[in-house]
């Protein structure tokens, strides 16, 4: 039997010549990006790859995700996953093959659409690997499942995907494995061990008031108002409410009420976004605003209390202490010990971690830097990488394509090398 590290100098071999149809793959991708469950030209892409490399294919599982599956005679089966949705976000990253004029349909309206999450970056990658996989059979064994999943930034994708009989359609896996791109030095990779990513949760609060004219407020009850004074007062609950050894986010996304300056309205919305680490601070958390919600809205003599909607969407992400050792083993010996950095636990979410639960399999979860190493090395020294490198979600986000793209796809082999097999 060769060794992992023979095995996978062997497998990436042909990355250099693949790497140009990865490029052009990943920046047709970000010309063309699509919201949660609108993916359809994504999805077509990715199954049509799959198809073209020898993998059975399993298209609109939950809607518009694609799994396509590679068996390979006797071994551990191991899931890879790349997520293909985009943000409404209007790119502003000056990028010649920037999404300038794309549009998705949320919520009835038509509104601009971006990559502002690297999505894209994460199927051309995940195309990558699965054709160097296909490639050099010889050199490992078991069974590969390619995962390409809708509506990650919805938080129900993967659930929609279980829902539809993922795991009727293919064997269960023995690990599943997933990738970010983020806003850290290209070519360097990053990792949490255990508990890497938080919940969360989404929740709307609808106030209550009586509409009436700008001009006569004193016979209105104005639920703007009653809005505003949740809002500071809601902040409170993190600085105040909340240990500081335990850690949790609260962010008011969206505050929404009335059509004309001088029309008080009957109702104002508020939806926030919670983040957590644990049980006990979520239940705080959510608990504490809907108290604050009916307490600022008995204090403004509203007519009905707030009406409440919680949504929870994220579950808490944990990295499985053995395969993060085991995958993290393999890509120090690609990519070097200077290369793979350990970092703490972020507050962003994701939803992965309900392809690995409803498997019952370990989760290994890990970051890919995508941005041009000197400037963001400059930024970090000087303390303002948070303010200097725009991170995912931002109209400007932009990873660089090299060593971008060729790290995600070393990165996503080696780790399923890591995991199957090794061939003859």
């Amino acid at each position: 039997m060769e060794s992992a590290l023979a095995a996978a100098e062997k497998v990436l071999a042909p990355l250099p010549e693949l790497s140009p149809d990865v490029e052009e793959m990943y920046k047709d991708l970000h010309r063309h990006p699509e919201l949660g469950f609108q993916e359809f030209r994504t999805a077509g892409i990715a199954a049509e790859s799959l198809r073209a490399c020898g993998y059975e294919v399993h298209e609109g599982v939950g809607g518009t995700g694609v799994v396509g599956l590679l068996r390979n005679g006797e071994g551990p089966v191991v899931l890879l996953r790349a997520d293909m949705d985009g943000l409404p976000v209007a790119e502003d990253s000056g990028l010649e093959y920037a999404a300038t004029d794309a549009t998705g349909l949320r919520d009835g309206r038509q509104v601009p659409v971006m990559h502002a999450c690297g999505h894209d970056v994460h199927v051309a990658c995940l195309v990558g690997a699965a054709r160097l996989l296909a490639r050099a059979r010889e050199h490992w064994s078991g069974t590969v499942v390619a995962l390409f999943q809708p509506a990650e930034e919805l938080g129900t994708g993967a659930r929609a995907m279980l829902a539809d009989g993922l795991f009727d359609r293919v064997p269960r896996p023995d690990a599943v494995l997933a990738q970010h791109v983020s806003p850290l030095a290209a070519g360097h990779t990053a990792y949490c061990p255990g508990v890497c990513m938080a919940a969360s949760d989404e929740v709307r609060i609808t106030f209550h008031g009586v509409g009436g004219h700008g001009s006569r407020p004193e016979a209105a009850n104005d639920p703007v108002l009653t809005a505003a004074a949740f809002v500071q007062r809601v902040q409170m609950i993190v600085s105040r409410e909340i240990a500081t050894g335990e850690r949790a986010v609260l962010t008011v996304g969206s505050i929404t009420a009335g059509e004309a300056a001088n029309v008080i309205p009957d109702t104002a919305e508020v939806a926030l976004s919670v983040r957590s680490f644990t049980p006990s601070v979520r239940t705080r958390v959510l608990a504490s605003i809907e108290r604050i919600a009916r307490a600022e809205s008995d204090a403004a003599g509203a007519p009905r209390h707030p009406d409440v909607r919680h949504s929870s969407g994220f579950p808490v992400s944990r990295n499985d202490d053995a395969l993060t050792d085991r995958v993290n083993a393999a890509l120090r010996d690609r990519l070097g010990e200077d290369k793979v950095h350990e970092i703490g636990p972020i507050t962003g979410s994701e939803d992965v971690q309900h392809l690995a639960d409803a498997a019952g399999a370990p989760l290994y979860y890990w970051w890919v830097g995508g941005w041009e190493s000197e400037e963001f090395l400059r930024a970090y020294r000087a303390g303002t990488a948070d303010r200097d490198i725009p991170a995912n979600h931002s109209p400007r986000f932009a990873p660089v394509l090299r060593p971008t793209l060729g790290t995600g796809v070393t990165t996503m082999t080696v780790a399923a090398l890591s995991c199957l097999a090794a061939g003859g």
